[in-house]
């Protein structure tokens, strides 16, 4: 597996010289102050490449080109931002930029309740609690039929909860939903949430795939003839939240994903905490099964817990099986003579980052830097058997 590291530009605490400290050599990011939507230019992706190459790294994934919420509703000015989409594949193809990590989530990336969850061993890490999030919707979000979307049990445990929290906890937990995340903005408010939300009302679970399907037959066959490869990131809850339908989430929606357009340019980042969050998902099998799709590694442990709630765990320890996962991924590597890039996705919050509170969390460097050390050894351990 080729070694990456994300990196959220020149303001990002945890520096390329860290980074390559830590061992990797591949650096992932994005051109973070573009408005979604809007055209990368030429100048500035020269920029970024420059920067990191100076460095003695190369910019081995984007992370990520997103998607404009036009386009996931294929309503408003959506062919516009299709074709400035277009147009950014192809300024990205003339930098020697060829590998694009995207999603197709509505309003939110990645969702949790906890950026700051204190461990037994007093490190932090990234918490979804679901009786929280039933707080949020019903609650300080009061959401609409939220009732639909939880158990009455979870519900009378978050009326409960909710009543017990002080303010400053219910804070906490709004802002942990709304602005702690990479993809949120620092602005977002609950008015304009609700505001976001409310425009995919009537959107049903085959709507938004038949938008993702019909964005896909307009990029793909421009990314293969570019050389780029796109590879979607799971749906992270693997599970509608806030009645939002996820679209990604399972092997039979990664089943609909390769055929709505038959190209190697379609495939997958295939993040191991996300579908890891979801019992049903078979990682090894599923890694098997698209091996000729994976183009990037998000590899994380989450530890599940029997109402859906989950932490994200050591990444060698929790609810996945990580020797499995990475020795699948070693023999496909092996079948077809290449080095798939991967990233430790997330990080706990340990030793002198604690004192930090100005990184994203889950994005830390000395937790990141373990993770990696652990899997770079798990990896090495498999390869030196001779797996097979």
């Amino acid at each position: 597996m080729k070694e990456t590291f994300r990196w959220f530009g020149t303001s990002d605490t945890v520096s390329l010289s860290n980074i390559k400290q830590a061992g990797a050599t591949g650096i992932v990011t994005a051109l973070h102050h573009v408005d979604n939507g809007e055209i990368w230019t030429i100048k500035d992706i020269e920029n970024v490449k420059n920067t990191i190459e100076k460095n003695g790294l190369e910019w081995a994934f984007i992370e990520s080109i997103p998607v404009h919420e036009n386009i996931k509703l294929r309503q408003g000015d959506y062919l516009k931002r299709i074709e400035n989409y277009k147009q950014s594949l192809k300024n990205i193809a003339q930098c020697g930029v060829k590998n694009v990590c995207y999603n197709f989530m509505p309003v939110l990336d990645w969702t949790r309740t906890h950026l700051y969850w204190e461990l037994n061993d007093g490190s932090t890490a990234l918490r979804f609690d679901k009786v929280e999030m039933a707080i949020f919707e019903a609650f300080i979000l009061k959401r609409k039929n939220v009732d639909k979307s939880y158990d009455a049990s979870i519900l009378r445990d978050a009326e409960m909860h909710f009543d017990n929290m002080s303010p400053e906890e219910k804070q906490r937990l709004e802002d942990s939903i709304l602005k702690g995340l990479p993809g949120t903005v620092d602005d977002l408010t609950i008015p304009k949430f609700k505001e976001m939300i409310a425009q995919y009302d009537g959107i049903s679970h085959a709507d938004l795939k038949s938008n993702l399907s019909y964005f896909l037959n307009q990029i793909i066959p421009l990314a293969e003839e570019l050389g780029i490869k796109m590879a979607i990131h799971p749906d992270d809850p693997p599970f509608d939240i806030m009645g939002l339908p996820r679209i990604i989430k399972s092997e039979r929606d990664l089943d609909d994903l390769v055929n709505f357009i038959d190209s190697p340019s379609n495939g997958i980042t295939f993040c191991t905490g996300s579908l890891g969050a979801n019992p049903e998902n078979d990682l090894p099998k599923m890694i098997e099964k698209f091996k000729d799709r994976i183009h990037f590694l998000h590899l994380r442990n989450v530890k599940r817990e029997p109402n859906g709630s989950f932490y994200e765990d050591h990444h060698l320890e929790g609810s996945s099986d990580m020797y499995e996962v990475v020795k699948t991924v070693l023999k496909i590597e092996k079948e077809r003579n290449i080095s798939i890039p991967m990233r430790p996705d997330h990080g706990h919050q340990m030793l002198d980052d604690l004192k930090n509170t100005t990184t994203y969390a889950g994005y830390s460097a000395i937790g990141r830097l373990k993770g990696l050390a652990e899997l770079r050894g798990l990896s090495m351990g498999i390869f030196k058997s001779d797996i097979r």
